[in-house]
């Protein structure tokens, strides 16, 4: 069964905290180190909405089963046409193609909303299935940044993705940027 696709919705904020907390609290897709509360999660919503790139739920037998957004790699203007992704998918639908979908779905929206390149900033090398999922989707490493973080008592590495989008490098962006300067 194919997971739904659709925008998130401020409603859906508290199942989404509860996907994104335990990787918080026990994994390291994340590297804070306390889940954010419901009203820090929701002003990082609202925030990210004001921008023009996507954020989506996937539902799988009508439940929330993970959702990923798209957000500007970094704030300075020359960056403009480069977003990371971010894809968290809740540990009852792992492995049924939800991340999958998410990530397909955001290439596809960047994509048509002027973005050029799409990076994916891996918390942890050990993180297979994210990398793999990333490379599913036509991503290719491009950079590790050895022992970089500290979580739960060990240092991480970073691990660098990345894919073009429409015409990626091959020509000038349109100008004015996504989301003006």
């Amino acid at each position: 069964m194919q997971p739904l696709l659709r925008p998130a919705r401020e409603r859906d904020l508290p199942e989404l905290l509860a996907i994104y907390a335990p990787e918080v609290r026990h994994g390291t897709a994340s590297w804070e180190w306390k889940p954010p509360d419901l009203e820090a999660f929701g002003r990082r919503f609202a925030a990210q909405q004001a921008t023009p790139w996507p954020w989506l739920v996937a539902e799988l037998e009508g439940r929330i089963a993970g959702y990923g957004y798209a957000s500007r790699y970094r704030p300075r203007i020359g960056y403009a046409w480069c977003v990371e992704d971010s894809i968290y998918v809740a540990a009852w639908a792992r492995g049924r193609g939800v991340g999958r979908a998410l990530l397909a779905a955001l290439v596809v929206a960047c994509a048509e909303r002027g973005a050029r390149q799409m990076v994916a900033v891996i918390g942890d090398s050990a993180n297979v299935a994210s990398i793999r999922l990333h490379g599913s989707c036509g991503f290719r490493e491009v950079g590790r940044l050895p022992a970089i973080g500290f979580k739960a008592g060990r240092w991480l590495d970073s691990v660098l993705m990345q894919r073009p989008l429409g015409a990626g490098a091959s020509s000038p962006p349109d100008l004015p940027p996504p989301g003006g300067p």
